[in-house]
């Protein structure tokens, strides 16, 4: 299967500019990525072994903690160490998790919440019409805590959409899950790239899975990015040995 073509035209459009970016905790170094262009549009693939640092690209990608060093550019906004990222902007982006964090409420409550927490009280139809995208409208008023795990992954996925973001970060979105749901969930994200031209990056162990849904695919290892090139590219022709031999199922460090 071919790749997945980005909606914007090949990505001329940069969203995030990556420069000397820097985590440390407690001394040591969890990332450290040189330069990093992420395209308006465009669905990019991170893959690489566990504690490679793709996770924490992502918190850094949705402002939840700073750089130690260097600088996430994002839509022309600086974010440092001590550059705090707009509101404006931090609530452009969204990420959903591996393991979904749903309140003890009906499913359409938790799919509510950002909304309210936002001062958007007029919800009810953009609720029922996101919750119908994700197959689930049926259970709109179901309690969100006795659903299945896919069932529970697709109201996240649903909390995030309803809000609109111009970036949606998944982090191991369908980790654990089973075939049909692992099928529905990257039906869904297609969908949302194609449809609303959002820009997605998608953390997975499943390279298979980044080669269904991404336009680029990068590999992390130690906190540095080995590689990134155009999907086909990326697998049929990787440029680093590191590379291959993980593609290829080898054990890398």
């Amino acid at each position: 299967m071919s790749a997945p073509q980005p909606q914007n035209g090949g990505g001329k459009n940069v969203t995030y500019e990556i420069r000397g970016l820097v985590k440390e905790y407690q001394g040591r170094r969890v990332l450290d990525v040189e330069a990093l262009d992420i395209y308006a549009g465009e669905v990019l693939g991170l893959v690489g072994p566990s504690g490679s640092g793709k996770s924490t690209l992502l918190r850094l990608l949705n402002f939840l903690e700073p750089p130690s060093q260097g600088e996430i550019c994002f839509e022309g906004v600086a974010f440092g160490p001590d550059q705090e990222m707009q509101l404006e902007q931090r609530r452009r982006v969204t990420t959903v998790f591996q393991r979904p964090m749903l309140l003890d409420r009906s499913v359409q409550d938790n799919v509510a919440y950002g909304l309210k927490l936002r001062g958007r009280d007029h919800y009810q139809g953009p609720i029922q019409s996101v919750l119908e995208e994700v197959g689930l409208g049926a259970l709109a008023r179901q309690r969100a805590r006795t659903l299945s795990g896919g069932e529970a992954q697709r109201v996240a996925l649903a909390r995030a959409m309803v809000l609109s973001p111009s970036v949606l970060l998944l982090d191991e979105p369908t980790a654990n899950l089973d075939p049909f749901n692992v099928g529905l969930i990257e039906s869904i994200v297609q969908r949302l790239n194609t449809s609303h031209n959002t820009t997605i990056v998608l953390v997975t162990h499943n390279i298979f899975q980044a080669r269904r849904l991404a336009h680029r695919v990068g590999f992390l290892l130690d906190g540095k990015v080995i590689e990134i090139a155009p999907t086909e590219a990326f697998f049929n022709s990787p440029a680093d040995p590191r590379t291959r031999a993980f593609i290829a199922g080898d054990m890398v460090y």
